[in-house]
């Protein structure tokens, strides 16, 4: 069974392979929340703490089928993670690192929300809430929980080196292992205001 994936407008259309093997977890750092707010969309990418739902899977289980040549990718910093979004609509898709030999994709929620299964029955409950020194709220996280979801992401990273999936990576290109977009990198000025939107949210 499949997940469906697209973006609000519809023009990218994809799906993600199930997988027992997935992290599901809610991040509050300041990167995605500045993430949420450049692509102008916050209210509805973060809940009312500043999180954001992310799912991570290997990249080698998410599928396009339409509409890639709208995939963009952004990073807040030189060495940042690379950000991809669908540049349409400015839906938010998903996070990975720079190399696609680490191979995994953290996808935020809203692509997943488009009339398929609820995401608890796709990808499970929440494990964890993770950088909960920038939550706007109260949130607090568990260490054990924490402990438990860097355990499945190393798993999943490892078993994808093993049986060669890192390969198949719909957001690299397989002959390099370069992005299939060349990354826009923001100044040190558009990342700091819109870290001063974050921490504005944070302390009202």
């Amino acid at each position: 069974m499949n997940h469906p994936l697209q973006c609000r407008c519809g023009t990218l259309q994809g799906y993600v392979a199930r997988s027992s093997g997935v992290n599901r977890c809610v991040c509050y750092c300041r990167d995605c929340q500045a993430f949420a707010h450049f692509l102008g969309h916050a209210g509805e990418i973060l809940d009312g703490d500043g999180g954001t739902d992310v799912i991570q899977t290997r990249a080698a289980n998410v599928t396009f089928t339409q509409g890639k040549d709208a995939l963009a990718c952004m990073r807040l910093t030189p060495n940042g993670l690379l950000r991809w979004y669908a540049a349409c609509c400015d839906t938010p898709v998903g996070n990975t690192l720079a190399s696609s030999k680490i191979s995994f994709v953290g996808l935020v929620h809203n692509c997943l929300e488009s009339g398929g299964p609820a995401l608890a029955e796709s990808f499970g409950p929440v494990r964890a809430h993770v950088n909960t020194q920038s939550t706007q709220g109260k949130v607090t996280s568990s260490s054990l929980a924490l402990v438990a979801v860097i355990l499945r992401f190393m798993a999943l990273v490892a078993r994808a080196r093993i049986d060669g999936s890192y390969k198949l990576s719909p957001f690299f290109k397989r002959d390099t292992g370069e992005p299939i977009v060349t990354p826009a990198v923001l100044s040190p000025g558009e990342r700091d205001n819109l870290l001063r939107i974050v921490d504005g949210a944070v302390q009202s």
